[in-house]
């Protein structure tokens, strides 16, 4: 059976990857970024959409478009996200903000407009949260925070909307090939202070900045295995997909609090730094 499916985040990566192949099976695909021109040549059954997840008029003109055309949605993929690194006491509230804004406030923003039609389908949200929300590392902190609040998100989205035979899961990306690294360690030049006390470990910023592009799974290895799942009769509750999705948490549960804080000191070369 065919589905209607709106994804956000869809100007690269995971979000245009997922679109293409849902579209290729013949699903009903509305594929939302901020800027409508990013989202040409996408291909036949995806119909472009103007979605700027912080902005509340576009969220509510896409469900109002995806009511008029298709009267219907049965998976909501929440993918549109932002990340900037730096240190945690010395990024920029505004930073701190828009991080929380576009990957913990939207989501559930955009859940909310959209249940009258994924109640008609008892159809499924899907929230891309982060292994990083999981197993936390230095100079991503903000980042680390915000997905981890998508993740209890989803969990309480789940239980509260079981009465309604709305479904929610969680992905757990590892590294997947994207610019989301290239872009975090742009930003970096408005992150970090002008007199730094992380000076001297700058290229451990920029690692860890950048490090979603060691071993990445490609965007359309994770898209095959997505599709996969969210068509499946049940949907699991959460998903680990990519390099690194399992090790991490897997890492989290089995290493001593002291001994996992260590060796990020040791990777990161905070035990370097002098008081």
């Amino acid at each position: 059976m065919k589905k209607v499916v709106l994804i956000s985040g869809c100007t690269s990566g995971i979000g245009k990857s997922l679109a293409i192949k849902m579209a290729k099976q013949g699903h009903t695909v509305y594929a939302g970024a901020r800027n409508i021109a990013d989202l040409k040549g996408l291909g036949l059954n995806i119909t472009a959409l103007k979605l700027d997840v912080n902005n509340p008029q576009d969220i509510m003109d896409t469900m109002a478009h995806i009511e008029k055309k298709s009267g219907q949605l049965d998976i909501l993929v929440n993918n549109a996200g932002y990340g900037a690194m730096g240190p945690l006491v010395e990024v920029p509230m505004g930073q701190v903000q828009a991080q929380f804004a576009t990957n913990v406030f939207a989501p559930l923003n955009m859940a909310q407009q959209a249940l009258p039609l994924l109640r008609k389908t008892k159809g499924l949200i899907v929230n891309i949260g982060s292994s990083a929300g999981i197993f936390t590392v230095p100079f991503s902190g903000v980042y680390c925070a915000s997905k981890a609040a998508v993740h209890a998100l989803s969990e309480v989205l789940r239980m509260e909307l079981a009465p309604f035979k709305v479904r929610v899961m969680t992905v757990y990306p590892g590294a997947i090939a994207s610019a989301f690294g290239d872009n975090a360690a742009a930003k970096l030049k408005d992150t970090l202070a002008d007199h730094s006390l992380y000076t001297s470990v700058m290229s451990a910023v920029e690692k860890r900045a950048r490090v979603s592009s060691n071993s990445p799974t490609s965007p359309e290895m994770f898209a095959n295995k997505l599709a996969s799942l969210m068509l499946s009769k049940r949907p699991p509750f959460n998903a680990a997909i990519g390099h690194g999705s399992r090790a991490m948490p897997w890492a989290k549960k089995i290493l001593p609090t002291r001994l996992r804080e260590f060796l990020m000191a040791k990777a990161y070369l905070l035990n370097s730094l002098k008081a």
